[in-house]
């Protein structure tokens, strides 16, 4: 009988795609951090490879230093040599110093803590319609029927768009952010046709039927007095005194369409299956709901719905003895950081009582630390203290099939069967 030999650093490759949809990036992350905490990842052309960092304290060091290492470009992995390109894919995301603040702030009260518990019941309300009609099936995919459905509700009412439109902006995140997956992507990213695209954010062709609609809903409200969100951008002047271009605004929002639906709606599919593969935990929920609001830290631990975010060098700079070129790739594997020994005790362990719980899955001390987070938050401990009380039971009625991506970590199947209470 032979034995399978431990990886080394070497030999470890964050840009295989089968690692992540396998659910096997761990073991690469717990290499790293012990033998090479900053790793030179080599990549196939055109890109030129990347630095990654897997420590929780080097993450939280990098993230919070704009100056050096800027998210100005882009943040994902891929390379596009062409300063207009870059600005026509530009997003607050892609914005550092003045203008990132003046951007961040058009929206920061709308996602507030204080302005959110104005509209709890109300989501508690959408919460409870979500369940009531999954638990209904009995069996179910928990993913469309939940994870998936409670966020874009959420998100629909704030936009002001119609339900009935909910289902386009699940289908435009997924062909958006699952860009690397066969079963989301129009045109897989790395194809030859994805140059036809490389002037739209993550080289979706969905990215400019997002625009369309954007814009359309930017023309109704432009010069009205609404509160939702569209009309807050057309209508509101950045602090910085530059109203948003035209590209800016269809950039922010694809970037609400995306990044309001999708990470919290992989955060709560990951906590399910979290709670079902440790019935211990769920029994204590179930037992002391009050124990919720904790439990949703860990959650947010356990679930690292986004592994990475990159930044580039603006100089060189010298990282725990590895030298770093300016203008190289730096990437915060965020959900590594997560799993980190010297911070988290037993990190694989899922503990609903952990406390203090230092993830980093928002950011931490950032400039980009996410907007959406009490959102998010707040979505999670409402599905949760909603959900649990009214099952009995709850099994796998079939394969959990992860997204092909090193960059989201998302669960798209999820066959669960129920028994209520």
């Amino acid at each position: 009988m032979t034995t399978a030999h431990p990886l080394t650093a070497a030999q470890v490759d964050l840009t295989d795609l089968g690692v992540f949809e396998r659910n096997e990036a761990w073991s690469r992350f717990d290499v790293l951090r012990r033998e090479a905490p900053v790793h030179w990842n080599p990549e196939p052309a055109p890109n030129s490879g990347f630095w990654s960092l897997t420590r929780h304290e080097d993450i939280v060091a990098v993230d919070r230093d704009a100056e050096t290492f800027t998210s100005t470009g882009y943040v994902n992995l891929e390379e596009v040599h062409d300063d207009d390109l870059a600005e026509l894919r530009r997003s607050m995301l892609e914005s550092d110093g003045v203008r990132h603040r003046a951007l961040r702030k058009l929206l920061q009260r709308d996602f507030g803590g204080q302005t959110l518990k104005k509209y709890e019941e109300f989501l508690r309300g959408l919460t409870e319609a979500t369940v009531d009609a999954a638990l209904r099936r009995g069996e179910f995919d928990f993913v469309k029927e939940i994870s998936a459905d409670f966020p874009i509700q959420v998100l629909a009412r704030m936009l002001d768009v119609p339900a009935r439109d909910t289902g386009r902006l699940i289908a435009w995140g997924n062909r958006i952010i699952g860009n690397t997956d066969p079963d989301y992507a129009d045109v897989l990213l790395g194809d030859a046709e994805s140059d036809r695209y490389k002037h739209l954010p993550f080289r979706s062709p969905a990215s400019l039927e997002v625009f369309e609609y954007g814009r359309e809903l930017a023309r109704q409200r432009r010069g009205g007095d609404g509160e939702d969100l569209v009309s807050r951008l057309v209508n509101r002047v950045p602090v910085d005194g530059e109203p948003l271009t035209a590209t800016e605004f269809d950039n922010y929002f694809l970037l609400l369409v995306v990044a309001g639906n999708e990470t919290t709606r992989h955060a709560i599919s990951h906590s399910m299956l979290a709670l079902l593969d440790n019935p211990d935990q769920l029994a204590l929920l179930q037992a002391e709901p009050e124990r919720i609001p904790v439990a949703v830290e860990e959650m947010l631990r356990w679930a690292s719905p986004v592994y990475h975010f990159r930044r580039t060098a603006t100089r060189d700079v010298e990282l725990r003895g590895r030298h770093i070129k300016a203008g190289e790739k730096v990437v915060m594997w965020f959900a590594s950081g997560n799993r980190d020994e010297d911070v988290f005790d037993d990190p694989y362990t899922f503990d609903v009582t952990r406390k203090p719980n230092d993830h980093v899955t928002f950011g931490k001390g950032s400039p980009h630390f996410c907007l959406g987070n009490n959102l998010a938050r707040m979505e999670i401990r409402l599905m949760f203290e909603t959900l649990l009380p009214r099952l009995r039971r709850i099994d796998r009625a079939g394969d959990v099939r992860r997204v092909r991506s090193n960059f989201v970590n998302g669960i798209k199947q999820f066959p669960v069967r129920v028994e209520t209470t």
